[in-house]
């Protein structure tokens, strides 16, 4: 019996190719990542299942495929995947949780301390011929303030606390019923944004993409931190507004940031007038937080098993993204 057919679209078969290409159970081929063009794919491949990136995909797609597929995000977040018309298409959504905690968490604190040390800066300067020392601060004693206190903010707390002995905030939104993070990483979990930010030396970023998380760190918030303190985003870029982010940074009412993450990507600046570039208080990377072979491979081999757990029915298992799908796939 030939196997089912998998697209993935081409970022994503590259950076799981150690398990896509070694998989008995389905034959993966690399497609589009356009949602136009991986709908043609799909028709002349005859795929069952796709696993996407994140690209938008807003129609087509969840015509394309029949009941009962799988539209795997290769990845934690899924704003992009429109969860309503899968459901009414009766397609399954997973993504592939708990798998980049580590990578992300590592990267958000190799910003942290960069920051501390004005590592980009006093770096470039030796790149160039000059000697130039700058005066860091040791990050010991530190608030660092997590919003978003999930895996991947516990995560980052843990290396916080116990590898460099900082100050350790969590902060959540008001009203939450999740259960409050475990292990003592945090010395204070709290639902007041403003004096969590008040306190804080590092600001890290670590909430979802989702629509009322949009410019979540606006003008008003900025306000709020101390003319020192930095902010981290390893999250989402949609969740910060880059306009009044420009501002702080280059009136200095805030220390820094350090970016891996934009409202547009690749990036290019919301106003032309205000290019995060060509500030020298900010650290930019290219959305690289689980960009590591560890992390890939836990994704491709998530994504995979998700599949596998749809083909089986054993759907109480899979990373379902829309439970409600289930009264529509029989």
């Amino acid at each position: 019996m030939p196997s089912s057919i998998v697209l993935v679209t081409e970022p994503e078969y590259r950076r799981g190719e150690m398990v896509f290409g070694s998989s008995s159970r389905f034959t993966f081929m690399p497609a589009p990542s356009d949602e136009a063009a991986l709908v043609h794919a799909i028709a002349e491949s005859g795929a069952r299942h796709v696993i996407v990136g994140g690209q938008p995909y807003r129609a087509a797609l969840y015509t394309a495929l029949p009941r009962g597929s799988v539209i795997a995000r290769f990845g934690v977040g899924h704003e992009w995947v429109d969860k309503g018309q899968a459901t009414a298409a009766g397609l399954l959504c997973t993504n592939t949780p708990s798998v980049l905690d580590q990578s992300v968490a590592e990267l958000t604190f190799l910003l942290i301390s960069a920051a501390a040390r004005r590592l980009t800066a006093i770096a470039g300067a030796m790149r160039d011929g000059q000697w130039a020392p700058q005066l860091g601060v040791e990050l010991r004693g530190k608030t660092l303030t997590i919003i978003g206190a999930g895996r991947i903010g516990q995560a980052v707390a843990r290396i916080a606390k116990r590898g460099f002995e900082m100050r350790v905030v969590g902060c959540r939104r008001q009203g939450s019923t999740a259960p409050m993070p475990a292990g003592g990483e945090f010395d204070l979990v709290t639902d007041d944004l403003a004096e969590a930010l008040r306190q804080a030396d590092f600001v890290s970023l670590l909430i979802p993409g989702i629509p009322e998380n949009a410019h979540f760190i606006n003008r008003e918030r900025l306000a709020l931190l101390q003319p020192h303190a930095w902010l981290i985003n390893t999250a989402r870029g949609a969740v910060v507004d880059e306009g009044a982010l420009y501002d702080a940074l280059s009136e200095q009412r805030i220390g820094g940031a350090a970016l891996d993450v934009f409202d547009r990507e690749p990036y290019q600046p919301v106003d032309p007038r205000r290019d995060l570039r060509t500030l020298p208080n900010v650290i930019l990377t290219p959305h690289v937080g689980s960009t590591t072979p560890e992390a890939n491979r836990g994704m491709a081999e998530r994504a995979v098993q998700n599949i596998v757990w749809a083909e089986e029915k054993s759907f109480d298992r899979m990373d379902l993204l829309n439970p409600d799908v289930l009264t529509n796939t029989t």
